[in-house]
């Protein structure tokens, strides 16, 4: 697996035929998911205006600052045969971009573009209607190549690899923060490029489904809910959950921990080309309902991931999109009794012609340490 598999030249064409399709005039790409998913180039995002423009009907260039043109030119960008428009400290670049566009009725800014380069771009071209450039680009990004099935293949073993450590990182007497700075370790040890999120949610922590860390003691008896993810040098990312408990679970988390994983496991049985992703949803959540714990399901079963760790499609009631070959999204109910303690079981799947492939192969038992 290259660059050039993961951010193939054809890929610039598809995103102009998109846009064009899409009634679009053009793309404006600042640095963040959406210009490193069609140009490979993981610009960083400065003051200075970096900028792929991509117009419907014209050639693409990209904007960079003199100072940023090396790193530029040796990304996987400068495979597409693209005009690098360097500009200096003196220029305005959002005029030298707006002046080379033309007139325009509407153009898609990135999803992530900050609004100090969204309100100068609506400055410089004051006519032209303004969109997110996610509504064009997300058809692509949810259809995922063998490339990038291999890409998130990848970062799914990494974090499993980092899993498998958790026990070794747990005990009573520690703090969620000692543990969390272990994994963050390992999510770096293991291949991880940056560390996304170490949630290490002990006991009463583990009923907030976005606890993160805190200087909370674990206790023993009690279960820990470790959810970790980060970016691989790939671009791709990584995002898995297990549930430990620190000694023997108390009778009440055992119930209903069997319940989330049947429930887990339902989800994913229940993935195929044609179901919508709504239903996923409550293959999960119609199992948890019914042993009782619904009110305590407070969040939607799943989210797409690719070169970001949430996109699309999502796996939530009132998504009626059926799913198709290549998309990838997470799988991830969870039960949380407020004040006690909570669970998540959280994999990563690839739909296929024949259901769900899933990237996370860690045990979905309950791991007693």
């Amino acid at each position: 697996m290259t660059s050039s598999d993961l951010y193939p030249v054809s890929r610039l064409a598809a995103v102009r035929e998109a846009t064009a399709k899409a009634g679009v005039d053009a793309l404006l790409l600042t640095p963040g998911p959406d210009l490193r998913y069609v140009s490979g180039y993981d610009a960083k995002p400065l003051e200075r205006l970096t900028c792929l423009v991509v117009p419907a009907a014209a050639d693409p260039y990209m904007m960079v600052p003199r100072l940023e043109l090396p790193a530029a030119q040796a990304s996987p960008a400068s495979r597409l045969g693209l005009e690098f428009v360097a500009w200096d400290e003196t220029d305005d670049p959002y005029r030298i971009a707006a002046d080379r566009l033309g007139p325009v009725g509407k153009v898609g800014v990135a999803d992530r573009m900050w609004a100090m380069a969204s309100l100068r771009f609506r400055d410089v071209l004051p006519d032209t209607e303004q969109v997110l450039a996610g509504s064009v680009l997300r058809e692509l990004r949810m259809r995922k190549s063998p490339a990038e099935v291999a890409a998130l293949r990848e970062a799914g073993e990494a974090i499993d690899a980092v899993h498998r450590q958790v026990p070794g990182f747990l005990r009573a007497g520690r703090t969620e923060r000692e543990v969390a700075r272990d994994i963050a370790e390992a999510i770096l040890a293991t291949g991880h490029a940056t560390v996304d999120f170490t949630i290490v949610a002990s006991g009463p922590n583990g009923a907030s489904p976005h606890h993160d860390v805190s200087d909370r003691v674990i206790q023993a008896g009690e279960p820990v809910v470790v959810d970790i993810g980060g970016q691989m040098p790939s671009g791709y990312c990584s995002d898995s959950t297990r549930t430990y408990c620190v000694g023997e679970p108390p009778a009440d988390f055992a119930a209903y921990y069997e319940v989330l994983r049947r429930a887990q496991d339902a989800a994913c049985a229940a993935v195929r080309p044609g179901v919508s992703c709504e239903s996923i949803d409550a293959a999960a959540r119609d199992i948890i309902a019914e042993a009782g714990y619904g009110d305590h399901f407070i969040h939607r079963t799943g989210h797409g991931i690719g070169v970001e760790g949430h996109e699309d499609p999502y796996i939530v009631a009132g998504n009626g999109e059926p799913l198709e070959p290549g998309f990838a999204f997470s799988i991830e109910p969870g039960i949380y009794l407020q004040g006690s303690h909570g669970a998540r079981i959280e994999d990563i799947v690839v739909c296929t012609e024949s259901g769900a492939d899933r990237l996370n192969a860690t045990t979905r038992e309950l791991v007693v340490v």
